[in-house]
Order: C-alpha cells, then structure tokens, then sequence
C-alpha cells in the first residue's frame, strides 16, 4: 500500500458549490445504461441452457 500512503487517510472531498444527489438521482444518471433490456433474460436461459447440457 506504500503507494497510496500520502492520500490513504484523508477526508473525502464534497463539493461547497453543487449539492450531494440523492441515491434516487444518482440512480437516474446511470438509467441510459439499461439500453440493454433483456440483457438479464438472455443470461439467465444461457445459464439454464448450460447447467442442463454441459457437464
């Protein structure tokens, strides 16, 4: 850890100039990212695919 040891312990910094988000609007920054719908499906019948013909 020797080469983080200067910053290791120091207070994380919070803006003076803009507010903390809410978890709510923090969430809605990344929502573009949930372009993959059916991301989640295709997974899990990869999954299921895999566990009852590959042994």
């Amino acid at each position: 850890m020797e080469k983080y040891d200067d910053i290791i312990n120091m207070p994380h910094h919070e803006s003076t100039k803009h507010p903390k988000l809410s978890i709510k609007q923090r969430a809605a920054q990344f929502a573009p990212f949930a372009a993959l719908t059916g991301y989640e499906e295709e997974v899990e019948k990869t999954i299921k695919y895999v566990e009852e013909n590959v042994k």
